[in-house]
């Protein structure tokens, strides 16, 4: 049996003119947390919803749990890009109704619900209308209806689009409860440093095709920058003509904070230029940089991330 929870085996779909997603070909293992990356209109929704089976590819393979999404549906918690509860009713009656829908046993749902509120940080909203609380609050109880039956897949589009940064950590300590509680997570963003923080693997495309996938820390390796970075008490001018001799230094900058940029050769262990540099003179600090997920991705399409049009599925309202 396979080991992966969700598997696209080349897998397209085309709205109109626009080629929307690929020839994808993606395996989340069983037990990952991943990050489903990329700019708006990249692809990110479209492919979700195929996975999801609310769209169907136009070609290619697609197994969810060994099978087709719809017929797991109790095992799979879903949160959509396109936020939205039943306003008029009632937080718990919603949160209930939901539960129902996914077999939840209807003795313990109130203790679930009431515990879950005071988790996410909404205690004594069982009795309001939907509709009265903020769209953040909103968008909290509905993330509770997405993992109120314990799904073993969890898959959410974009859930920290418009959480304030006190929110936004409470959902990423939420998910990693969940993940800790052996769950596997595929998540959405074109937020890229939200799954560096949290991630254990990352897949990232653009404009429909997959141009990364591996385990996060692979990647660091791969996109190492290979560079020191030194903050000097005194003169950095010193710093910089020390290290310029150095044979593993391969160049050197000086930035505008007064910062010494000291990028190595191929297979150089750091440790020898970082000790160098310490001898040298005080720091006030120095650390080895670190290529952030924005960078790679300038690197691998040439281009800034930026927020594009909207994902043609949404675009169509399927």
């Amino acid at each position: 049996m396979s080991s992966n929870c969700i598997d696209l085996g080349e897998v397209a779909k085309t709205f109109g003119g626009t080629r929307a997603v690929r020839d994808l070909n993606l395996q989340i293992p069983s037990g990952s947390l991943c990050g489903f990356l990329g700019p708006n209109g990249a692809g990110k929704s479209t492919t979700i919803r195929m996975i999801m089976s609310i769209i169907r590819p136009d070609r290619g393979s697609l197994r969810v749990l060994g099978g087709d999404a719809l017929d797991h549906k109790d095992r799979i918690g879903y949160l959509p890009e396109e936020r939205g509860v039943y306003r008029k009713m009632k937080v718990a009656d919603y949160l209930r109704y939901i539960g129902r829908l996914k077999g939840v046993d209807a003795a313990s749902l109130r203790k679930l619900i009431t515990e879950s509120l005071e988790r996410i940080g909404l205690p004594g909203v069982e009795k309001k209308r939907c509709e009265e609380l903020s769209k953040g609050m909103q968008q909290k109880v509905q993330f509770l209806a997405a993992i109120i039956h314990k799904p073993e897949l969890i898959i959410l589009d974009e859930p920290f689009s418009g959480l304030d940064p006190v929110n936004a950590m409470l959902l990423h300590d939420l998910i990693r409860e969940l993940h800790d509680e052996g769950r596997t997570i595929l998540f959405s963003t074109h937020v890229l440093h939200q799954a560096e923080r949290m991630c254990d693997r990352i897949v990232m495309i653009d404009q429909g095709s997959k141009v990364l996938d591996d385990e996060l820390e692979t990647i660091r390796e791969r996109f190492d920058p290979r560079t020191i970075i030194a903050e000097p008490l005194g003169d950095p001018a010193e710093l910089s003509s020390l290290l310029k001799n150095a044979p593993e230094v391969e160049s050197i900058e000086i930035d505008d904070e007064g910062r010494v940029h000291a990028r190595l050769r191929q297979d150089i262990d750091a440790d020898r230029v970082m000790a160098a540099a310490i001898a040298g003179g005080p720091l006030r600090s120095i650390e080895r940089a670190r290529t952030t997920l924005d960078e790679v991705f300038l690197h691998l399409v040439n281009r800034p991330l930026q927020h594009g049009a909207a994902d043609p599925a949404e675009a169509a309202h399927v």
